[in-house]
């Protein structure tokens, strides 16, 4: 007993003291490195867990700041907690190579969240400034520097940034809809138009980008196709107000439209797309009145009115002189045509049966529908007028003689003056001639026996007959 009290062996061991501020320090590293100090090895390991979970849910969680403010109430409780379990303010000794290891763990630690969120406020404000200018380029180049890193130590930021990402591609798919609606095509216009506003409803914030998009659309017009650049103002004009920014598309309308549609209906005219031409022609003067260019689209209307009506007198005069054409069945007017006028020779083109027109001068004659003044139709010779009858030697009966009428050549004819279409001659033109031969040459048809001449025969006409029966009908006399 006497060498165990004289050894000291019979005294207590002291109570192990820990240094607050290390433990503190340690489990503001946020992986319980505090308790392990401590030797709360259990505690330590649901602290490093808890924090991960923590920080799990604010990267891939709720990215919130009211998740953030979480983390820090968790981060003070850790530190708290891990101060009085050492004792707080109770006087300890001091560890200074605890102290070390906790600075050593946790400085890295504070110092990388430090600088990760001084580096995301500033990617931040790259991307602010960004949206502010309507530059989605720039605010993707700044986004794609967004780590991990960044993300736990600013998880707000990743939320804004992902939703500038996704305007700036869905304003990059609305772009692509708009060019190809520059080509014409009404649907990828709409398609283009509806993404710039869903974007402006369901991504507020990012209205300049909005602006900035379709700028550059507006700015393709005019395209270099006239009648790409109508069609597209003719959409953008009947495109209904939805109240935004894209309203303001209609104000390219009035100063693009008009030399688009003329230039178009020029373009149709030279390729003989009349109607089409026309149509072009008039949308200018029905809907931008008063514009320099309504003189030219007047006269547009004027002359494609022309070309429509002399393509459709070609096509009813189609086929072969010798016969009927439509146009004496259906006549149409050519308004450019020279009037048909009283004293003057009033150049036609004949159709029908031409064997005495033909004998014609050929003054009397248009060479084409452009210099003609009449379309004459006419139809085959009948019996006209009896100039005189005489007496002919019967072949049979020489005693009694057979008579013979000697009759005009009537010849049914329609005149339409050109002009108006409208009909100005329908009746029986009558061709004199010679009459009452010495000797009478006639052809006998189906008989052996010569019966002698047929009781009526037309008058020998001669060219100038023929002129002198159409004289009054070519001269309006």
């Amino acid at each position: 007993m006497d060498l165990v009290t004289q050894a000291g062996l019979d005294r207590e061991q002291p109570e192990r003291s820990y240094d607050p501020l290390a433990a503190a320090l340690g489990n503001a590293s946020l992986i319980g490195v505090g308790y392990l100090m401590l030797g709360r090895i259990r505690l330590a390991v649901a602290a490093t867990l808890v924090s991960v979970v923590l920080v799990a849910s604010l990267v891939w969680g709720a990215r919130s700041g009211w998740a953030e403010i979480v983390v820090l109430l968790w981060w003070v409780a850790l530190v708290g907690h891990a101060w009085l379990l050492a004792g707080g303010r109770r006087p300890g000794a001091v560890q200074r190579d605890q102290r070390l290891v906790a600075l050593a763990v946790t400085v890295p630690v504070l110092l990388a969240v430090g600088f990760l969120r001084f580096d995301a406020a500033g990617i931040e404000r790259t991307v602010t400034e960004a949206r502010g200018s309507g530059d989605c380029a720039r605010a993707l180049t700044a986004l794609d520097r967004v780590s991990f890193g960044h993300r736990v130590a600013d998880a707000p930021l990743t939320v804004r940034g992902e939703r500038s990402v996704e305007a700036c591609q869905r304003l990059r798919a609305a772009e692509q809809r708009l060019a190809s609606g520059l080509t014409g095509d009404p649907d990828g216009l709409k398609a283009g138009f509806d993404e710039l506003g869903a974007v402006l409803v369901d991504l507020p914030g990012h209205e300049k980008m909005v602006d900035a998009t379709l700028d550059r659309f507006l700015g393709e017009l005019p395209t270099d196709d006239p009648c790409r650049t109508a069609t597209v103002t003719d959409w953008l004009r009947q495109r209904p107000a939805t109240n935004n920014a894209l309203d303001r598309a209609t104000e390219v309308v009035a100063r693009t439209a008009p030399a688009a549609l003329v230039d178009c209906a020029d373009g149709l005219m030279a390729g003989s797309e009349w109607e089409a031409a026309r149509t072009r022609y008039q949308q200018l003067l029905d809907q931008y009145p008063g514009q320099e260019l309504n003189a030219r689209a007047v006269e547009g209307v004027k002359r494609a009115g022309l070309a429509i009506e002399l393509a459709n007198v070609r096509s009813l005069l189609d086929g072969p002189a010798s016969s009927r054409p439509a146009y004496c069945t259906k006549p149409a007017p050519y308004s450019a045509a020279t009037p048909y006028t009283k004293g003057r020779t009033n150049r036609a083109l004949f159709y029908g049966d031409d064997e005495y027109t033909k004998k014609l001068p050929a003054t009397w004659r248009a060479a084409d529908v452009t210099a003609a003044v009449l379309i004459v139709c006419v139809g085959r010779k009948e019996y006209g007028t009896t100039v005189r009858t005489c007496p002919y030697e019967n072949k049979i009966s020489k005693r009694f003689p057979t008579y013979v009428a000697f009759r005009k050549i009537a010849i049914p004819v329609q005149a339409y003056e050109l002009r108006t279409g409208k009909l100005v001659f329908n009746s029986k033109v009558q061709i004199s001639g010679a009459s009452c031969p010495r000797i009478l040459r006639y052809t006998r048809y189906g008989s052996l026996i010569d019966l002698g001449p047929p009781s009526e025969v037309y008058v020998t006409a001669s060219n100038a007959n023929v002129r002198a029966a159409f004289q009054s009908l070519i001269t309006r006399g």
